[in-house]
């Protein structure tokens, strides 16, 4: 039966209600539409960061040689997987690309964390940051703290930094490892080797062509993304070598932050490569991965990225777990992932197709997700009506 209109809205406030204390979201509007193009807003707004949130962030027009964006940008955090970009260089510094870039491709593509942990151990812990941060002139980056020599995870890093990283790769690397590297960062797979989607930050607020390099700490050993493309290729070790003696510039000391959840979204957006883009959030003890990935989507919509064109649509609420985004408009069609619970998701069109039931409710409404490419049912929306509002029919 279809829902009344009053009903619905006092459904869906108390959704709200339920969502903000399961999962910490504040309360966002009921969508906020965006520009098509970041790079022609005459007057870039202010970065906005969500409450609770620390952020560091970066952005660098390649184009004009200038930033669009800094805040916080020489600040250090632990830089979760965004590491693995300096663990790939330094792995091919003065071998080249090796001929089995298998390790490579996972550890970039899916951020696959045993194949990192492998590069780890066998180039030296952490005497790959030492080298890296010599090699590239890198200011704000440092080693894991003493205590945890074998965690490159709690590498110290900082936006600016991941600028600095990114303009070699484009600017000076080798051709063969230069496109080793990016090659694989636009193929970045929708969910990681352990389950967590990627599609936070960049891939979700902006069309191709991007590449990017996630990284997300503490929220747990493994997620429930359904699509990962790569699994684990080898053992988690822990890293024991120490440095290998070659005269180094001295790295600063790390002093990160190691409590706090991190969800990094690093990379570049537009054609030839124009933006690089380097966000890093620290958020809550606690905060549950839906939420964080919200903040997360709702700062760097904020951001002004020269070449970047944002994903048309509208941004909706969605409550739940283990909600399916299909490849159809009916509970029939292949499941293509699940949405991180209580994710702040982006719709483009709808459109009617089969009759879902939560009682008492039912509804026969479909969302397309742009980001995700594919559909889910409207009742998983926190919205009032069954057919969203201001979102046009597919």
């Amino acid at each position: 039966m279809a829902m009344d209109v009053r009903r619905r809205a006092a459904w869906a406030a108390g959704i709200a209600a339920v969502a903000a204390a399961l999962f910490g979201l504040t309360a966002p509007p009921a969508h906020a539409d965006r520009p098509a193009d970041a790079g022609a807003r005459a007057v870039a707004p202010a970065v906005t960061v969500p409450p609770g949130v620390t952020a560091g962030v970066a952005v660098f027009d390649r184009q004009t040689g200038t930033f669009t964006e800094q805040l916080n940008a020489d600040t250090q955090f632990r830089s979760a997987s965004v590491v693995k970009l300096l663990i790939a260089l330094d792995s091919m510094w003065t071998g080249g690309v090796p001929a089995d870039r298998t390790r490579l491709d996972a550890m970039l593509r899916s951020s696959d964390d045993d194949a990192a942990s492998s590069l780890w151990v066998q180039d030296g812990g952490s005497a790959i940051v030492t080298r890296m941060v010599a090699r590239l002139g890198l200011t704000d980056t440092a080693p894991p703290p003493a205590a945890y020599p074998g965690t490159w995870g709690y590498t110290a890093l900082s936006a600016a930094d991941t600028v600095r990283i990114y303009r070699y790769l484009l600017d000076s690397a080798p051709p063969a490892v230069r496109d080793l590297v990016m090659g694989d960062l636009r193929q970045s797979t929708r969910c990681g080797a352990d389950g967590f989607d990627q599609r936070f930050g960049i891939p979700t607020v902006f069309d191709r062509p991007w590449a990017v390099k996630q990284g997300w700490s503490g929220f747990g050993a493994s997620g429930d993304c359904s699509d990962t493309a790569t699994t684990s290729t080898s053992t988690s070790a822990t890293a024991t070598a120490t440095a290998t003696g070659r005269t180094v510039r001295a790295a600063v000391p790390a002093s990160v932050d190691i409590d706090q959840v991190a969800l990094h979204t690093t990379g570049t957006v537009g054609a030839g490569d124009r933006s690089i883009v380097a966000v890093f959030t620290l958020q809550p003890h606690g905060t549950a991965f839906g939420a964080a990935y919200t903040n997360l989507d709702r700062l760097v919509r904020t951001l002004n990225v020269p070449g970047g064109t944002v994903r048309p649509g509208s941004w909706f609420g969605t409550w739940g777990s283990g909600v399916h985004v299909r490849a159809g408009t009916t509970t029939g069609s292949a499941v293509l992932t699940d949405l991180p619970p209580g994710v702040e998701t982006l719709v483009s069109c709808q459109k009617q197709g089969g009759t879902v039931s939560v009682p008492p409710y039912t509804n026969d409404w479909w969302a397309y997700l742009p980001q995700y490419g594919g559909y889910m049912s409207n009742i998983y929306i926190s919205s009032p009506d069954n057919e969203l509002p201001g979102v046009p029919v597919c």
